[in-house]
C-alpha cells in the first residue's frame, strides 16, 4: 500500500500575502496547492527551488495589484519572479518566493500594423505565435530561437534572447520598440528611445518612474569611459542592465537598453511593441559535413566570408543522436552516411534573399569556394532549396538542446556553462582549450551553435545524482568564467545569467556598484527576482552562488535507484519544454494546450511523478513491491481511505492523480519529446499504485472490461443499441457512471462479407499447410474490438480490398488487446491479456503469414506496450495497413484527379513517423493525390472523450485544431477510429478511412 502524502504548506507570511491579494481585488488565478509549486519548480536548468505560490495575472491591471501590494512595508520580505515559457537553463525564472505566470492569460496580440511593420503583443505571447499571425502579411519576428514554439516574448525580452541569425538580425532588443512595464509599487514605466528634452521631463517626474530614469541618466553621464572599457565589442554583447547602450546610435536615451535582459529584476514587462521586419522570399541551406568537428570550426571564419544569413554547427554526438529521433526521417537526404568518412561535424549554411537567382548566384559562388579551397578537409555537402526544405533541417538543429539530454545512462549532458561567447575568429582556439578543460575532468560533452556569433552550446556529461559529480559543477564554471574572460568573451551569450550571476562582478569590475544603484532605483528592498544579476547597495543578501544554488540532483538523488530506473521514462525529463509547443495543428500535448496548466502536460506531469516517488521514498514505501495484496483483502481499506479524502484529508496523491486523470494516452509525447518522456506508461502503473490505496469508480471498470464484454452484447445489437440510444440510460450513464456518447454496435453482415470473399479463420494448421506462394498472398487481420463491433463495414472493406488485390484473408480468433486495461491502470490483467493474445499472435506470425491491424492506436500496443511485458518481448510485429499495402499494392495509370486529404491519427503519426508518408505514397501508386494535414489532437483518444470529466476538454482540444480542418479543398480522410468517432459527435460528420478510397479506386 502506498503512503499518504501529506505536504508542507506556504510560510505564513506568504499565506497572508495571498489574502490580502484576493481582498484588492485581484482577478486572475492563484495556486500555492504542491502540484503547482512542484511543476515550477524546475525549469531547463540543472536547479530546483520550490515556490511558496503562483499568480496567473489576467492584464496588467492584476500585476500593478500585485507590485502595489508588495510594496507595502508589512510584505517587504516577499520575493516575486516573472515567469513565461519556463524554457530558461540557468533557472531565471525559478524562487522561492511566488511565481508570476505572464504566460497563461497575458497571451494576446494587440495589433499588427503591415504597413509601418511593427506589432504590440502581451508578454505572454509565443514567438511562434506571432510569426503565425504576421505570416499572411509577409512579414516575422526576427530573433530566433530553438524554442521558438513554446518561448514566450515577455521571456525573450527579459533575457535579450537570441539565436540563428544574430549576426544579420540582432538580438531582442534590436527590435524592441517600446516597453510597458509595471514597478514595484505599482506605478507603469512607458519606456521607448527619448530625446534630451523629453529625458528631462521623465527625470522630474515624481515616484519610481522619475527616479529610474534619474538614476540611469546619472549613470550614463558619468561613467561614460568606464563603460566604454567594460562591455565587450562582441555582437553578443552584454545583456541586462546594458549601459553600453543608454544612448542609441541617434543619441536618444532608451531605458529598455537596462529591461531588456534584466530578467524581471528590475519590473514586470507585460506589453511590448515590435519591430518586424519582411520574410525572405527565397532560401538556401548549404549543410557542409566534415571528419572533424574541429575542421567546421575553423572552416567558419572562411565561411563568413560569403556573408551567408548564419552559420549553425552540430558535433557528431548531437548528429547520432538526431538519427535516432523521429526527426530524423525528414532530413537524412541531405547527410548522406559514409562508412569509410563518418561525418564528425556539420556548418548549416544559410544564404536567403528576395531574388531566387541572386540567392542562387552568391550558393553557386559559395560551391565554388568549397570546391577550391584546402583548408580544411570536408566531406561534401548538399542543399537545402526552399523554406520547406530548410524548415525541416533547421527542426532538427532546433532539437539539439533537447537531444542532448537523451543519452543513455544517468551521465548526461548539463546546462550550465553552456552559452558562452567569444569573438568568432578566436572561437576555434578557444574551444580547444574548452575542450580540454573538459577533457582533464575525463568528462565527455556535446555541442552545437553559431559558429558565426562565437558562440558555442557546450554542455558537460555529469550524473547530477552523483555528489561527487554534482560538485564539478562550481570548478567547470569559475574555470570557464575565467577561460572566457581572457578570450574577451562573456560566460552568458544568448541564455541570461540567473543563477549563475555570481560571476557578474567579476565581469563588470569597477562598474557593479553602478549596476547596484541602478537595482536599487528600481527595487530597493531586493524583492524581485533577488539574488540574480546584482543585488541593491547594502543589501543584506548577496547573489546566489553556483554551489549555493538548490540542484535538482539534490532530490532525484533521495529516489532509490531501482525506482529511478524503474521510472526513469518520468524521472529522466530534463525540462526542455518541448511539450508546452503552443501550435494548436502539433500532436503534443493536447492537454496542455486545452487547459494551460502547466501540470497537463509532459514536463508537469513527470515533475509530480518525480517527486510523488520521493516522498513516497522518504516514507519508507518501496512502490516496486506495493502489488501483493488481493482487491478484495484490500477492499476495507480503500473504502475508508476515500472517507478520508471525502472529509478533506490531506493526500498529495490526489493532485497526482488529477493530473494523471488529465491524460489522453494519445503516446505523442512518447514519439515526439527528445527525452522520449512517456506520460501513458507511468501514468498506467501510478494509477494502479494509487488504486490500490483508493477504491475505483465503476467507470474504470466499465472502461477496462470493454473488450471482453462487447463480443456477448454483440449478439444482441438492437437490444443494446435501444438501451444505450435512450435519453434515460444516458442521463444515468453520464450522471452515476460518468460516461457519456457511447458507441452503438453495428449491425452490419459481417458473415456476408467472410462467405463472399473466402476468409477463413486462422490457425496454426491452417496456414501451415500453405505452400510458400500462397503465404506470400495472404495476410493474417488482426481484430479489434472497436473496428470490429462499431465499425463492422469498415473492417468488411479491409477484407474486400485484400480479396480484390488476390490475397487470401485469414481472420485471427478475436481476443481483447487489453489496451483499454492498460490505460486505466489494470497492469496485471493488462498482462495477462497480452499473453493470451500474444502467445497466440506469435504461434501464428511464426507460420510465415503477415499479420495486419487495421486501428492504428490498437495494432501499436503490439509493437510498445506488449514488447515491455515479460515473455512477450519478441512478439511480432503486426503492420499498420498502409506498410502492409506498400508491399502488394501495384502501380496504376494516372488520369485521376481526385484529392485527398489526411487527418491522421496522434499515436500513430508521432510513434511511427513514416506512416502519413507511406499513405502518400500509397495513394500516388494510384493516381491520386494525398496531402498530409497538420493537425493537433482530435480529443476522443479511445474513452478520453466518453467519460463526462473530459467532455468540455475534449471539445475545446477538436476546436482547437479538427474542427477548421474539415471544410478545406480536398475530402479529409482519418486513420483513427477515436478521430472519426469525434467528427461524427462534435461535428455530424463520417469520414472515411484511407482504406475506403483505395478500394474505391483499386483495380480487381
Amino acid at each position: 500500500m502506498i503512503a499518504q502524502l501529506p505536504v508542507s504548506a506556504p510560510a505564513a507570511d506568504y499565506r497572508v500575502f495571498l489574502d490580502a491579494l484576493r481582498a484588492a481585488g485581484f482577478r486572475g488565478q492563484f495556486s500555492a496547492d504542491y502540484g503547482t509549486r512542484t511543476v515550477l519548480a524546475t525549469d531547463n536548468s540543472i536547479y530546483q527551488r520550490l515556490p511558496q505560490a503562483a499568480v496567473f495575472p489576467l492584464d496588467a491591471d492584476d500585476v500593478a495589484k500585485v507590485a502595489t501590494l508588495m510594496a507595502e512595508p508589512r510584505f517587504r520580505q516577499i520575493k516575486l519572479t516573472p515567469r513565461g515559457g519556463g524554457t530558461g537553463t540557468n533557472g531565471q525564472s525559478l524562487t522561492d518566493g511566488i511565481v508570476v505566470d505572464l504566460s497563461r492569460h497575458m497571451n494576446q496580440i494587440l495589433e499588427i500594423n503591415v504597413e509601418e511593420r511593427w506589432v504590440r503583443v502581451q508578454a505572454g505571447v509565443v514567438k511562434d505565435q506571432l510569426n503565425a499571425a504576421l505570416k499572411p502579411h509577409g512579414l516575422f519576428f526576427a530573433p530566433e530561437l530553438s524554442t521558438s514554439n513554446r518561448a514566450t516574448v515577455g521571456g525573450m525580452i527579459n533575457t535579450d534572447a537570441s539565436g540563428q541569425g544574430s549576426c544579420t538580425y540582432g538580438k531582442t532588443r534590436d527590435h524592441v520598440l517600446e516597453l510597458h512595464s509595471v514597478l514595484l509599487g505599482g506605478e507603469r514605466l512607458h519606456s521607448l528611445p527619448v530625446d534630451d528634452a523629453t529625458l528631462a521631463a521623465a527625470c522630474a517626474l515624481p515616484g519610481r518612474v522619475g527616479a529610474v530614469y534619474r538614476m540611469a541618466r546619472e549613470i550614463q553621464e558619468t561613467q561614460g569611459e568606464l563603460i566604454e572599457s567594460t562591455f565587450p565589442k562582441l555582437n553578443r554583447c552584454l545583456t541586462g542592465y546594458d549601459l553600453a547602450h543608454l544612448r542609441d546610435d541617434a543619441g536618444r536615451f532608451n531605458l529598455n537598453s537596462v529591461l531588456c535582459g534584466a530578467e524581471g529584476s528590475l519590473g514586470y514587462v507585460v506589453e511590448a511593441k515590435l519591430n518586424v521586419l519582411p520574410i525572405p522570399k527565397y532560401a538556401v541551406l548549404v549543410n557542409v559535413r566534415y571528419s572533424s568537428f574541429m575542421d567546421a570550426l575553423r572552416d567558419a571564419n572562411a565561411l563568413m566570408a560569403h556573408k551567408p544569413l548564419s552559420i549553425e554547427t552540430v558535433d557528431s554526438r548531437v548528429l547520432m543522436l538526431a538519427m535516432q529521433d523521429i526527426v530524423w526521417h525528414s532530413v537524412a537526404e541531405y547527410f548522406p552516411a559514409d562508412p569509410g568518412k563518418p561525418t564528425l561535424g556539420i556548418n548549416l549554411v544559410e544564404f536567403c534573399g528576395d531574388e531566387p537567382d541572386e540567392v542562387n548566384a552568391r550558393v553557386a559562388a559559395f560551391i565554388q569556394h568549397l570546391q577550391g579551397d584546402q583548408s580544411v578537409e570536408r566531406l561534401g555537402h548538399t542543399l537545402a532549396e526552399g523554406a520547406a526544405a530548410v524548415t525541416r533541417v533547421y527542426t532538427m538543429r532546433k532539437r539539439s538542446v533537447g537531444l542532448l539530454g537523451n543519452v543513455e545512462g544517468e551521465v548526461r549532458p548539463q546546462p550550465f556553462v553552456e552559452d558562452t561567447a567569444v569573438p568568432p575568429e578566436r572561437l576555434a582556439d578557444y574551444i580547444a582549450e574548452f575542450r580540454a578543460l573538459l577533457d582533464g575532468y575525463g568528462l565527455t560533452y556535446g555541442m552545437f551553435g553559431h559558429v558565426d556569433a562565437g558562440v558555442l552550446h557546450v554542455r558537460p556529461a555529469l550524473d547530477m545524482k552523483d555528489p561527487a559529480q554534482a560538485a564539478l559543477v562550481k570548478p567547470i564554471s569559475d574555470a570557464v568564467a575565467a577561460l572566457t574572460l581572457r578570450y574577451g568573451g562573456l560566460l552568458w551569450g544568448e541564455h541570461g545569467k540567473g543563477l549563475r550571476s555570481e560571476y557578474v562582478p567579476e565581469y563588470f569590475g569597477a562598474l557593479y556598484p553602478a549596476l547596484q544603484r541602478l537595482k536599487g532605483a528600481f527595487d530597493p528592498h531586493n524583492q524581485l527576482n533577488p539574488g540574480k544579476i546584482c543585488t541593491p547597495p547594502d543589501s543584506a543578501e548577496g547573489l546566489i552562488k553556483v554551489n549555493e544554488a538548490p540542484l535538482r540532483g539534490e532530490h532525484d538523488r533521495q529516489i532509490d535507484e531501482r525506482v529511478w530506473q524503474s521510472f526513469a521514462s518520468a524521472v529522466h525529463c530534463n525540462g526542455n519544454g518541448a511539450c508546452y509547443n503552443y501550435d494548436p495543428d502539433d500532436a503534443m500535448c493536447p492537454s496542455w494546450k486545452a487547459t494551460r496548466q502547466r501540470q497537463h502536460s509532459p514536463k508537469g506531469r513527470a515533475s509530480l511523478i518525480r517527486e510523488w516517488l520521493r516522498l513516497q521514498g522518504a516514507a519508507n514505501v518501496d512502490v516496486l513491491k506495493t502489488n501483493g495484496t488481493s482487491w478484495l483483502k484490500g477492499l476495507p481499506q480503500r473504502l475508508r481511505n476515500v472517507r478520508a479524502q471525502q472529509r478533506g484529508q490531506a493526500d498529495f496523491s490526489h493532485e497526482v492523480y488529477d493530473a494523471m486523470a488529465g491524460c489522453l494516452a494519445c503516446k505523442s509525447c512518447a514519439g515526439q519529446c527528445p527525452i522520449k518522456v512517456n506520460v501513458p506508461d507511468f501514468r498506467s502503473r501510478f494509477l494502479e499504485l494509487y488504486h490500490n490505496r483508493y477504491q475505483r469508480p465503476l467507470r474504470d471498470y466499465l472502461i477496462g472490461s470493454l473488450e471482453f464484454t462487447i463480443p456477448y452484447l454483440a449478439y444482441a445489437p438492437g437490444l443494446y443499441n435501444a438501451v444505450m440510444g435512450s435519453k434515460f440510460v444516458g442521463g444515468l450513464l453520464a450522471e452515476r457512471i460518468g460516461m457519456v456518447d457511447s458507441p452503438l454496435i453495428s449491425r452490419f453482415n459481417f458473415q456476408a462479407t467472410l462467405k463472399r470473399c473466402g476468409v477463413r479463420a486462422a490457425s496454426v494448421p491452417a496456414l501451415r499447410e500453405l505452400t510458400p506462394a500462397q503465404r506470400e498472398r495472404s495476410i493474417v487481420l488482426v481484430q479489434d474490438a472497436f473496428t470490429r463491433y462499431f465499425e463492422t463495414p469498415l473492417l468488411a472493406s479491409f477484407i474486400d480490398l485484400a480479396h480484390r488485390l488476390g490475397h487470401k484473408v485469414f481472420l485471427a480468433p478475436y481476443s481483447a488487446n487489453g489496451k483499454p486495461l492498460h490505460v486505466q491502470g489494470f497492469l496485471g490483467a493488462f498482462a495477462r491479456a497480452a499473453i493470451r493474445n500474444g502467445t497466440q499472435l506469435k504461434a501464428l506470425a511464426d507460420c510465415g503469414v503477415p499479420l495486419v491491424g487495421l486501428d492504428p492506436a490498437m495494432t501499436l500496443v503490439y509493437r510498445q506496450e506488449y514488447q515491455k511485458v515479460p515473455g512477450l518481448e519478441g512478439s511480432p510485429k503486426v503492420l499498420l495497413p498502409q506498410e502492409w499495402l506498400m508491399d502488394v499494392l501495384p502501380e496504376q495509370s494516372g488520369g485521376k484527379t481526385a484529392s485527398f486529404r489526411l487527418l491522421a491519427h496522434c499515436t500513430e503519426k508521432t510513434n511511427v513517423p513514416a506512416s502519413t508518408k507511406q499513405w502518400e505514397q500509397v495513394f500516388s501508386r494510384l493516381g491520386l493525390k494525398l496531402a498530409t494535414e497538420a493537425t493537433g489532437c482530435c480529443g476522443m483518444s479511445g474513452t478520453y472523450g466518453h467519460e463526462a470529466r473530459n467532455q468540455e476538454t475534449s471539445k475545446v482540444i477538436f476546436e482547437q485544431s479538427w474542427a477548421g480542418k474539415l471544410d478545406k479543398d480536398g475530402e479529409p480522410l482519418a486513420t483513427g477510429y477515436s478521430c472519426r468517432s469525434q467528427v461524427k459527435r462534435m461535428a455530424d460528420r463520417k469520414l472515411r478511412h484511407p482504406l475506403e478510397v483505395v478500394l474505391q479506386y483499386v483495380i480487381g
